[in-house]
């Protein structure tokens, strides 16, 4: 097993890693829109946010050695449901013809006031 970590996506808000990698599989831990520079929350709409949180998943799958086209599984965390197609759009940008599986939940809160989370699998 080995710990990933990265200064370029921002670093852990609790007791747990950006990623873990244990044979040729990375396990990321879930992110939200924190700017990697300050730890804050990126201003701006569900867009904004969205974006952010991928530019910092490519950063910890980077370092992992490996990249969105090698995701197998995505989980989705929203805090409004109406913005699932806004989603879908933003994600596709970083998909492209990749799809792996996906599940997408409504939740009430997440950490710091975020209003999207995703966390993904990766083979290396």
């Amino acid at each position: 097993m080995e710990i990933i970590a990265t200064n370029e996506a921002p670093k852990a808000i609790g007791p747990y890693s950006q990623a873990i990698r244990s044979g040729n599989v990375v396990y990321t831990s879930g992110q939200i829109a924190l700017d990697p520079a300050t730890g804050n929350l990126v201003d701006g709409d569900f867009a904004a946010q969205a974006h952010r949180v991928f530019e910092n998943l490519k950063a910890v799958l980077a370092a992992a050695g490996t990249g969105f086209s090698n995701v197998i599984k995505a989980t989705v965390y929203l805090t409004d449901l109406a913005n699932f197609a806004t989603l879908n759009e933003i994600y596709a940008s970083y998909f492209g013809d990749t799809k792996p599986a996906r599940t997408t939940v409504g939740v009430a809160q997440l950490p710091k006031g975020g209003l999207v989370e995703i966390d993904l699998i990766a083979i290396v």
